[in-house]
């Protein structure tokens, strides 16, 4: 028996070396996994063909893939390599360095990033997973402790494992292809080819989906940013759940929208409460004053680090979980009361280099992609249509609810004051309806509260609705056939009402 070892990735590897040597399997290896073995004491031969070719091109050599492809029940494949006097290879353990944090973490020429791209070891394992009838690949340390207990039992790979092991290692070819083929994308400027390929990988396994009987689990996009809701650090509590995880991407994609210090709390996909203050305390009291009631068991989503003075009032109401850049040491001290709250931390989520990342949504036979809402509304863009222009503190409030309206479930309607939500109307066919709830949901505080709307009024009696209680300033993109009724009515409540020219639908 014969292994083959070329490894970027050299954890666990000495261990299982010990065990192929052990047993007295020939180990064969790589200069720079021979080197690596060589500091721990481990001793193998080298990848040795004929005629003699230098270093990395012994990789290539038609002796090694001879060895690997062979098939051990075909006496013609046989026949050529004692031909040739070419060994059989019956083990292949292969990792290759990734090639997205090489080239993505800093900005490299582009000749530079393309001599990263690792060629020997995708085609050694491929060659390998092709011929797992005889042959096991490793791919990746995590499966290492398995071969390890198959030899110590069996003194071989079993064909179950095999074929198992195989797929992996296909997945983990075509997982650094797509990184590859992502990144060459990015810089080429295509955001949509005509063969989009992603790389997802599994963070953890989840209990159940949104329901008991549905099975679920979290996969990272390899192709997006650092410091991800995906791989966020679980500092406490239970494991979230499916529904959990949805609200907290909720919750952490509406703060993220925001850049001063603002509070999310979020619930069946919505913010219920939003607000932004000057410290992160404050965001956090003005968010829970819009539903006090519907924040318990919601979560909870900042962007700034928590420290001790917001961490002592949040302990105070149940949430399911935390999302948020960071704890402060205080305030992980005060949330360990509440041990039943999950914390997530994502850490610092800077990295511009990588491909921006789209929006995808499944349906049936298909995926739709489009690319995320972000565009920001400049003050100069706002088209003011009634003969009363808001005043200052209506505008800032005008465009903070317009930002938090994207976050909304369409047809969505937010009111808002002093940088806060005080009325959430999400979700409805009808968009009187969803003047409605909002209003409801306000009560009194709709009195000098301003209205966003994500798209144009249909009718005016919404608008009516909304001057009868209080609401005096409204900010919405306009295009309806019936825009002059609707800023006839406005004028008639002496209402401020601008128009965007756009419309943030999120269905």
């Amino acid at each position: 028996m014969r292994a083959l070892l070329s490894v970027a990735d050299r954890t666990g590897i000495e261990r299982l070396v010990r065990l192929l040597l052990d047993q007295g399997i020939d180990v064969v290896a790589t200069d720079a996994t021979r080197e690596a073995l060589a500091l721990d004491g481990i001793e193998v031969a080298a990848v040795g063909v004929t005629p003699p070719v230098p270093g990395p091109s012994r990789a290539f050599h038609p002796e090694v893939y001879a060895g690997i492809l062979a098939r051990r029940d075909a006496p013609e494949d046989l026949a050529e390599l004692g031909l040739h006097g070419y060994g059989l290879v019956d083990l292949v353990i292969v990792n290759v360095p990734p090639f997205r944090p090489h080239a993505g973490d800093r900005v490299v020429p582009l000749d530079e990033a393309l001599a990263m791209i690792d060629v020997a070891g995708v085609a050694l394992l491929s060659a390998a997973a092709r011929n797992y009838a005889s042959v096991a690949v490793a791919s990746h340390p995590s499966q290492y402790p398995l071969l390890i207990e198959e030899i110590e039992r069996h003194g071989l790979v079993s064909p179950e494992t095999r074929l198992r092991l195989a797929a992996q290692a296909f997945a983990a070819v075509a997982a650094y292809h797509a990184e590859v083929a992502s990144y060459l994308h990015h810089i080429g400027g295509e955001r949509f080819p005509s063969e989009l390929t992603m790389v997802l990988r599994k963070t953890r396994d989840l209990p159940y989906g949104a329901n008991p009987h549905q099975r679920a689990a979290v996969y990272r996009d390899m192709g997006g940013r650092a410091g991800s809701l995906a791989e966020a650090r679980q500092l406490q509590g239970p494991d979230p759940t499916y529904n959990d995880l949805l609200d907290l991407d909720a919750a952490w994609r509406t703060v993220s929208d925001f850049g001063s210090p603002t509070c999310c709390i979020a619930k069946q996909l919505n913010p219920i409460g939003l607000a932004s203050r000057d410290s992160l305390l404050e965001a956090y009291r003005h968010a829970l004053e819009a539903d006090p009631v519907a924040a318990y068991g919601a979560v909870l989503g900042v962007n700034r680090v928590v420290d001790a003075a917001t961490a002592e009032e949040i302990a105070l109401s149940a949430y399911e979980a935390i999302v948020a850049p960071g704890y402060s040491d205080e305030a992980l001290r005060v949330l360990a009361t509440r041990p039943a709250i999950s914390l997530l931390e994502l850490g610092d989520g800077s990295d511009e280099t990588t491909p921006d990342h789209l929006d995808l949504r499944r349906i049936d036979g298909g995926v739709l992609i489009q690319t995320p809402d972000r565009a920001a509304l400049d003050r100069a863009q706002l088209n003011v249509v009634t003969r009363r222009r808001p005043t200052l503190e209506e505008l800032t409030d005008l465009l903070f609810a317009w930002r938090a309206v994207r976050h909304v479930t369409s047809n969505a309607v937010v009111l808002a004051r002093h940088g806060a939500l005080v009325g959430v109307g999400a979700g409805q066919a009808s968009r009187l309806t969803a003047v409605e709830i909002a209003i409801h949901r306000a009560a009194d505080r709709a009195s000098g509260a301003v209205l966003a709307s994500d798209a144009y009024f249909p009718f005016a009696d919404a608008i009516a609705l909304a001057a009868e209680r209080g609401v005096t300033a409204i900010i919405q993109p306009g295009g309806s056939v019936r825009d002059e009724m609707a800023i006839e009515v406005a004028d008639r409540h002496h209402l401020a009402m601008v128009f965007t020219g756009r419309r943030q639908f999120r269905h």
